[in-house]
């Protein structure tokens, strides 16, 4: 019972009351085609229970700021562990917020530039130094030793660079018993006539005494005597030399006070240290990314940019990669002297911790100062895996979602040895997952389906990998698929072109002036490691420069000396991962127009005739037919002041958006508010007959998502979800040709069948004469590909370079491509010559 999760009667969404035994500290791999009840199971079920009852076991006063979670409809799960969700949302859209914030490490170098760092004057960049009495003491002894001398005179500068006679002065000095004084660099005696010019800067030093080096007690006495006089500066002059100590952070030049260095000074989130001209965001207009004048984007203020540590500053460290940033304070750290270990090497050892972990989870491309809102949501939910390794807790559930998003197959071997780490220490680890690397590495394996939606949620399969890849049971499409009953086939030819584009001179980001030819009328793939810059070379090299030469706008290529063959295509269309509206109202039925066809078809049935309807009464955003009580939300949204708003169920319509009136109008006992409710496969049989509909459903189901809901809110949909819901919209118009299609991982959260479904669709576009080019990660659909462009041949500044070119057996051969490596054993595993 201790060494086991056990489920009885799991009924969230479509689970059919599942019941299920999963072994603690084991790797557990959830699989199953889209829409089949994953993610119902491991995070509205396993992780939803374990989160209620932790909070639940905290008091009353604590439960209060937290609020109540419904229980899941479950009807028993027995040995459940304290439950932590690693998810795909984005971390924050806060402009402040960056990986070095979010990770923590950033509050950790605030502490280390605020201990060790050498302080600079932000003007001059001479050397400033707080010291007391005993160390200007050591440091002219030192000094002495050095230049091999036995004395040393100590003046007192008590006038730097300012205007006036000083007669006063200098008298006042002469009767507390000083005898002379060194003016604008001569010596003068105080007992003769000394007269200044008015007008005149004037630097004005007593000469406290004449020591011997040996004799220390008159040399600290001499020492504290002149700090009293100028209030914390003294000049040590020796016969070679001179030195120009100060007790204060003052710069002993310019008289510049630096302030008080402290872990603050250091933070763009406090007006102490942020910049006051963008107040700590580098930019003087968010919308238009106007870099500030003053801070050149670098957030903080003078001072706290002239504090260094192995001669940068800390934006200077914020801005290296992790993997450069790591090298520097493990070579810090081997540098360090035995007085600064004892300040300061437990935060020099979480530094690279948590460095190391970033390192381990395949970031090593990214930067501290990276802003959180521009990661993607695999790179979001690999720095919060790094923090949970970092955390070192045991005992712990933890439930991640397709944490191999956006890796190359190097990237995820990394990922696999975390995860194996995270087990290790006694922690049960469950991951929703497509990646087949990471099936195959799973101790444990539940596969859910058999299909999706209503013909799901039910579990086809659950036991030891290694016995279930032996003798997999019958419905398993996932385990036909691993053991190979089923197959991603290789196409039995390569298409063959002679158009292409051609791109010359890319230097966008980290792009070495790279050459690079697309041919069109292909499927091709932009691949190579995380980092690498294929993002940079799809988006702002060729759509970018594409657009512009298509909307003839005569302005010089961007980050580009030259781009040929736009004239092969007649339009460009970007289909990423954005969402397909901000509002809760877009739906996949609005988005892809199919809506217009459902209200058509109901305004036209015998029972809205009677009524006088027109197919404005069946929209939810009209008045007429719509629940005005809620405006046809279906919900309505509580403002909580402080807190955040509230969205409840409307008590007029129970969700149900429209007005009791229209909702009597019915097809097959189904009103509107039904249909909306219908997955995109149940809705494709109900309008069975009717080619309008069922014609444009088909596409959607042809895309992986007859699972979705018609009226689900375009605000919960994934991004891999939303980018499928674009490409179907483009395929339920009419097909044209010569179009250039834009994706970036279409495969994002698919089954092998819908990665199957995918390529059919993608292959009907290039048919009709239209060229695709995708980054993909995935090697089945890499393997399919016609066309590969292998960038790398790592991330960051050692990528941006074309590693391989051309069909997959040719880049498989390249054995500086980390994409050829493992590609060899995808074209091998199904019987292909390379």
């Amino acid at each position: 019972m201790d060494d086991k999760i056990i489920i009885k009667g799991a009924r969230v969404h479509n689970l059919k009351n599942v019941s299920l035994e999963i072994p603690k500290n084991k790797l557990v791999v959830f699989t199953g085609v889209s829409g089949s009840g994953k993610s119902s199971l491991a995070f509205d079920t396993i992780f939803a229970e374990g989160q209620r009852r932790y909070i639940e076991s905290l008091s009353p006063y604590a439960r209060q700021f937290l609020g109540q979670m419904d229980r899941p409809d479950v009807d028993e799960i027995i040995g459940l562990s304290p439950a932590i969700a690693i998810d795909q949302r984005a971390l924050s859209h806060n402009p402040r917020s960056t990986v070095g914030t979010l990770t923590e490490i950033y509050d950790y170098l605030r502490v280390l530039y605020a201990r060790l760092g050498d302080v600079f004057c932000p003007n001059d960049g001479t050397r400033i130094q707080k010291l007391s009495p005993e160390e200007m003491v050591n440091i002219i002894i030192d000094k002495a030793k050095k230049l091999k001398e036995e004395t040393a005179m100590i003046l007192s500068p008590v006038v730097r660079g300012r205007k006036g006679e000083y007669y006063q002065l200098l008298y006042n000095m002469l009767n507390l018993g000083f005898s002379e004084a060194r003016i604008d660099g001569k010596f003068h005696s105080l007992h003769e006539k000394i007269v200044l010019s008015r007008y005149k800067p004037h630097t004005i030093e007593i000469v406290i005494d004449r020591v011997m080096i040996s004799d220390q007690t008159r040399l600290f006495e001499a020492v504290e005597s002149a700090l009293a006089q100028s209030k914390g500066l003294l000049t040590a002059i020796f016969q070679k030399e001179e030195l120009l100590l100060s007790a204060n952070w003052t710069c002993p030049v310019d008289n510049f006070a630096f302030p008080e260095v402290e872990p603050r000074l250091f933070s763009f989130n406090s007006p102490y240290g942020a910049c006051p001209t963008c107040n700590g965001l580098g930019k003087v207009d968010l919308f238009l990314g106007t870099i500030c004048p003053e801070c050149h984007g670098k957030r903080l203020k003078p001072e706290a940019l002239s504090v260094k540590i192995k001669n940068k500053n800390i934006q200077e460290v914020a801005a290296l990669s992790i993997e450069k940033a790591y090298e520097f304070f493990v070579e810090y750290e081997d540098k360090m002297s035995e007085w600064d270990k004892k300040i300061a090497i437990n935060v020099v050892k979480e530094i690279t911790d948590r460095l190391s972990f970033l390192l381990e989870v395949g970031l090593d491309y990214l930067t501290m100062e990276r802003e959180a809102e521009t990661l993607s949501g695999g790179e979001a939910q690999r720095i919060r895996l790094a923090s949970q390794i970092g955390s070192k807790l045991s005992g712990t559930l933890y439930v991640l979602d397709e944490p191999t998003i956006g890796l190359h197959e190097r990237d995820t071997d990394r990922l696999i040895r975390t995860l194996r780490s995270l087990r290790d220490q006694n922690n049960s680890v469950i991951v929703v997952e497509h990646d087949e690397e990471t099936i195959f590495a799973a101790d444990y394996l539940v596969d859910l389906g058999p299909e999706a939606g209503k013909k799901g949620g039910e579990v086809v399969a659950s036991g030891f990998l290694d016995k279930l890849l032996k003798a997999p049971p019958a419905r398993s499409l996932t385990l036909d698929y691993l053991t190979e009953k089923r197959k991603i086939e290789i196409p039995a030819r390569r298409t063959k072109t002679t158009e292409s584009i051609r791109i010359i001179g890319a230097t966008a980001n980290n792009l070495k002036n790279l050459n690079a030819e697309i041919p069109l009328r292909k499927l091709v793939c932009i691949t190579g490691v995380s980092g690498s810059g294929k993002s940079t070379l799809l988006y702002d090299v060729l759509y970018k420069n594409l657009n512009r030469i298509k909307s003839r706008i005569n302005e010089p290529l961007e980050n580009a000396s030259k781009v040929f063959g736009a004239e092969y295509i007649d339009k460009i269309v970007m289909v990423d991962q954005s969402p397909i509206g901000r509002s809760p109202r877009s739906n996949p039925a609005t988005y892809t127009g199919i809506f217009t066809h459902i209200r058509d078809f109901y305004a036209s049935l015998p029972e809205a005739k009677e009524r006088g309807y027109t197919h404005s009464r069946f929209s939810f955003n009209r008045p007429g037919g719509r629940c005005e009580a809620c405006e046809g939300a279906g919900f309505k949204v509580i403002e909580m002041h402080f807190l955040p708003a509230v969205t409840v169920e409307c008590e007029v319509c129970h969700g149900k958006r429209f007005n009791r009136e229209t909702l009597e109008v019915k097809y097959k006992r189904k009103n509107i508010s039904d249909v909306l409710r219908m997955p995109v496969s149940e809705a494709k049989e109900f309008f069975d007959g009717i080619y309008m509909i069922t014609d444009k459903l088909k596409v959607l189901e042809e895309v992986g998502l007859g699972y979705l809901e018609l009226g689900q809110s375009a605000t919960t949909l994934s991004g891999g979800e939303a980018q499928r819901i674009k490409l179907a919209r483009e395929l339920v118009g009419p097909l044209g040709k010569r179009a250039l299609y834009i994706l970036d991982e279409p495969t994002v959260g698919l089954h092998y069948q819908d990665i199957e479904l995918l390529l059919k669709v993608l292959n009907k576009l290039v048919e009709k004469g239209n060229s695709v080019v995708i980054i993909e990660h995935n090697m089945h659909v890499i393997k399919s590909a016609d066309h590969i462009l292998d960038l790398g041949p790592e991330g960051g500044e050692k990528g941006g370079r074309l590693v391989a070119a051309g069909t997959p057996e040719e880049v498989a051969k390249e054995t500086k491509s980390e994409t050829g490596k493992y590609l060899k054993k995808y074209l091998k595993i199904h019987g292909l010559k390379k």
